[in-house]
C-alpha cells in the first residue's frame, strides 16, 4: 500500500555507525601527523616512517635500458634481495626533479669513496631523460631500476622525490631522509650508518 492508503510514511533507513570508523580513524591520524609536523623546531626532512626497523620492501625493478656502469657493462637492476648483506643507500630520483639535481653532487661524492653502495630507484621517468640526466651529471649508482608506474615507491612509503633510505646489512630500513640530501645529513647520518659507525636501536 502507498502512504496515502495507510496514512503512514515509510520508515527511514538506518545507517550502521561502523561505516564511519575508517573515515574517523583516517582523519585522526591525519590530524596527528599535521600536529607533529607543525611543532616548533621540527626538521621536516625527518618524516616518521612505519618501515624503520622493518625489512626493506621486496620491489625488484628492471634495469634502466641504456644505462651502463663505469666499465661499460649494463647497469644491474634494482633488486633489494640482491643487496648482498651490506648497508646500501637507496636514492629515489627523477630527471624532472629539480631538487634531485641539487643533491646529485653529494651522491657523486659518496660514490667516489669507492666503499659504499648506492641503489637508484628512478621514479616515473622517461628512459631517455633518465639516462641523459646521469650522462650529464654522472652516475653514482651501483644498481638502478625504473619504477615507471610508481607502485614500488608507494611500497617504500615515498612522499615525493628525492628521498633516500639507508638499508642496513640485515636488510632492514635504518634511516629515511625526505627531500634533497645536505652536507650535514650525508656526514652525520648517511655515512656513519653506511660504514657501521652509527646504528639505531
Amino acid at each position: 500500500m502507498s502512504e496515502t492508503e495507510t496514512g503512514q510514511a515509510p520508515a527511514a533507513r538506518k545507517t550502521n555507525p561502523a561505516v564511519f570508523i575508517p573515515v574517523v580513524a583516517f582523519m585522526a591520524l591525519a590530524a596527528l601527523f599535521a600536529f607533529m609536523m607543525m611543532q616548533p623546531g621540527r626538521d621536516t626532512s625527518v618524516v616518521p616512517s612505519a618501515l624503520i626497523g622493518k625489512p626493506a620492501p621486496d620491489t625488484p625493478l628492471p634495469a634502466i635500458p641504456g644505462l651502463t656502469t663505469a666499465d661499460g657493462n649494463a647497469m644491474p637492476a634494482f633488486v633489494p634481495a640482491e643487496f648482498g648483506g651490506k648497508p646500501v643507500l637507496v636514492n629515489v630520483w627523477a630527471s624532472w626533479c629539480g631538487p634531485c639535481r641539487e643533491e646529485h653532487h653529494l651522491l657523486m661524492e659518496l660514490a667516489g669513496r669507492g666503499d659504499l653502495d648506492i641503489a637508484g630507484l628512478n621514479y616515473k621517468d622517461k628512459t631517455g631523460n633518465a639516462v641523459g640526466f646521469l650522462n650529464e651529471l654522472g652516475n653514482p649508482y651501483t644498481r638502478a631500476g625504473a619504477d615507471l608506474s610508481g607502485r614500488s615507491a608507494i611500497e617504500w612509503g615515498v612522499y615525493g622525490v628525492p628521498e633516500s633510505f639507508v638499508v642496513a646489512a640485515d636488510g632492514t630500513i635504518a634511516y629515511k631522509h625526505v627531500g634533497p640530501l645536505t652536507r650535514d645529513v650525508v656526514d652525520n647520518e648517511i655515512i656513519p650508518r653506511l660504514t657501521g659507525q652509527k646504528t639505531d636501536g
